[in-house]
């Protein structure tokens, strides 16, 4: 895959990506959902695109999948049971470009995702916009206690990049985890 020029990465402000799911009735076991897609994402049409998001190395260093897929290879996760969504469609620079309003607009629109696919377990990666979009100020990652329609409820830390205070794999330079842990942990829940 070509990477995106800086003109297609600006040009692709406010565009959606399409979620990565399985066809109805297909078993839908684990959806993750990221916070928005970022502008890299968008250009390309892939979900967790920019060079240095750890989601995919942590997707697989977790058991979640076979090998390491690159973002093209997006479309191996339903026969697995997985897919990939996002908790407010609209691609941004930044996610704190996003209103409350357009966060707590995801959360709905997550309901009706989980009424349609049914999966066993919704994975939303970034605690923070959870916080806001579900009206849960005190949400801390790992698994919720709330569920989702018949969904349990899982957060992980956002793999960005930006995300210092998590490394991908344990290390003393991580204040706060590894995403790999925490994606296993989650692996381990979900069976």
């Amino acid at each position: 895959m070509t990477p995106p020029t800086k003109a297609e990465i600006a040009a692709a402000h406010g565009r959606f990506v399409p979620d990565v799911l399985p066809a109805p009735g297909e078993p839908l076991h684990v959806l993750f959902s990221g916070i928005n897609p970022g502008l890299y994402s968008a250009a390309t049409g892939l979900h967790f695109a920019r060079p240095g998001n750890r989601f995919w190395p942590a997707l697989h260093r977790s058991g979640f999948t076979p090998r390491q897929f690159a973002p093209a290879e997006q479309h191996l996760l339903p026969p697995l049971g997985l897919g990939i969504t996002n908790i407010a469609p609209r691609a941004t620079a930044r996610a704190d470009e996003l209103t409350d309003e357009e966060l707590r607009a995801g959360a709905e629109r997550l309901a009706a995702l989980v009424a349609e696919h049914a999966p066993h377990w919704i994975a939303i990666a970034g605690v923070t916009a959870y916080r806001t979009a579900f009206g849960r100020p005190r949400a801390k990652i790992g698994p919720q206690e709330e569920r989702v329609g018949n969904a349990r409820l899982w957060i992980l830390p956002n793999p960005s990049g930006l995300n210092a205070g998590w490394t991908l794999e344990p290390s003393p330079r991580a204040f706060r985890g590894s995403l790999v842990a925490e994606f296993a942990r989650l692996r381990a829940a979900a069976g």
